[in-house]
């Protein structure tokens, strides 16, 4: 194994309830005057989104958002950054607007075209960075870690295909992780971001590079979900729970700078051809992802198992991953997102190209897509 790597660790984070009171020095701190305030349309007609842009002197708001981001969500909340002479954003709410806030900062001083910096070699060295306006992110799920991140995801249209977006001065200037703000969530939703956390977490840790500090991070963040995830779906206002979620969510974005695998690779063109919920997505497809790789993690996987309490047993951990998925709601196949096999060559045809597909411990290819797409359709572990 070559041992030379190059890590990176996430920016300024304020957590714990009630820290949400500390946006405007955030902001402050951040070195905004004027940001733009962008959340979604749901999140835009709640009293705490409008409670934090009243905070700012009744900042702008922007949320012309879909909960799968594309590149005209970008493109207008670019222009609307402009028209309103903004020096910075806040990015309220879950994963699709902190990712299109953290875009809008980065593109609106950038000439070229948003795919111009996907995360392909060194493309991020394109942009202008001195143009990058600062961020401050504050999450209201706790699932994709997008507030600790130097990415972003967003849909092409024309080719049905998410992309990752990357430049390392993406990173929000400051985080506020305030759990308070998660407790409103749905059960579904609650289980379907923490299943996004908890597979960042599991994908880093069994990726094949060479990262210590992301592994540590990785287990004790999917012995986090382990021990809150079912009570946060649950008990929906139990503080605690939603606390170490959030702190799981983070983690596992910290961690995923290894490596992501078949998961992500598999869930995203379902998500972009199927609108589904990515961390629902992600849940369904890791057991069968799980298996498949079993040949190259099973070691790895029984260290986890033991680390988080399990019989020290492959079998043990993939036990467990099922019963969590039953008792907090997520599909045991595909036909659960209402998924069907009627786009399974296009599907096959772009997971191996997915950026994440690098990153699996096993090579995917067009025949392993097939494969794990076809056992998660029907249910075969």
């Amino acid at each position: 194994m070559d041992l030379r790597a190059n890590w990176n660790y996430p920016t300024s984070v304020r957590f714990g309830a009630g820290r949400i009171a500390e946006l405007a020095d955030a902001v402050q701190v951040a070195g905004m005057r004027n940001p733009l305030f962008v959340t979604d349309p749901n999140l835009a007609k709640l009293p705490m989104a409008q409670q934090a842009a009243v905070s700012l002197g009744n900042a702008r708001i922007f949320s012309d958002i879909k909960s799968n981001p594309v590149e005209p969500n970008v493109a207008a909340g670019v222009d609307a950054f402009k028209r309103g002479g903004h020096d910075g954003v806040v990015a309220f709410g879950g994963g699709s607007a902190l990712d299109v806030g953290k875009l809008i900062a980065f593109m609106a001083g950038q000439t070229r075209p948003v795919w111009d910096f996907e995360d392909v070699g060194d493309w991020w060295t394109r942009a202008n960075a001195d143009a990058i306006a600062p961020v401050v992110a504050v999450p209201t799920t706790a699932g994709t870690g997008s507030e600790v991140g130097r990415a972003a995801v967003v849909t092409d249209e024309k080719t049905h295909t998410k992309k990752i977006i990357f430049h390392p001065r993406m990173m929000p200037k400051v985080t506020i992780c305030d759990p308070e703000l998660t407790v409103g969530m749905p059960p579904i939703i609650t289980a379907g971001t923490g299943m996004d956390a908890f597979s960042h977490c599991l994908e880093a840790y069994c990726g094949p590079f060479y990262h210590p500090l992301a592994d540590g991070i990785a287990v004790e963040g999917v012995r986090l979900v382990k021990e809150n995830l079912e009570t946060a779906v649950k008990e929906g206002k139990n503080l605690q729970a939603r606390a170490h979620m959030m702190s799981a969510a983070a983690m596992g974005a910290t961690s995923f700078q290894k490596a992501l695998g078949a998961i992500h690779a598999l869930s995203h063109p379902v998500g972009s051809l199927y609108d589904t919920h990515h961390g629902l997505t992600n849940g369904v497809f890791m057991p069968y992802v799980l298996i498949f790789n079993r040949k190259a993690i099973d070691d790895r996987i029984v260290r986890l198992a033991a680390y988080i309490g399990l019989k020290p047993r492959f079998k043990a951990f993939v036990d467990f991953v099922l019963e969590l998925r039953a008792e907090t709601g997520v599909p045991h196949t595909l036909a659960g997102l209402n998924v069907g096999d009627d786009r399974v060559d296009t599907i096959v045809e772009m997971a191996p190209k997915d950026p994440t597909a690098g990153g699996n411990p096993v090579p995917l290819d067009k025949r392993a897509a097939r494969t794990i797409f076809m056992r998660a359709l029907e249910g075969r572990l």
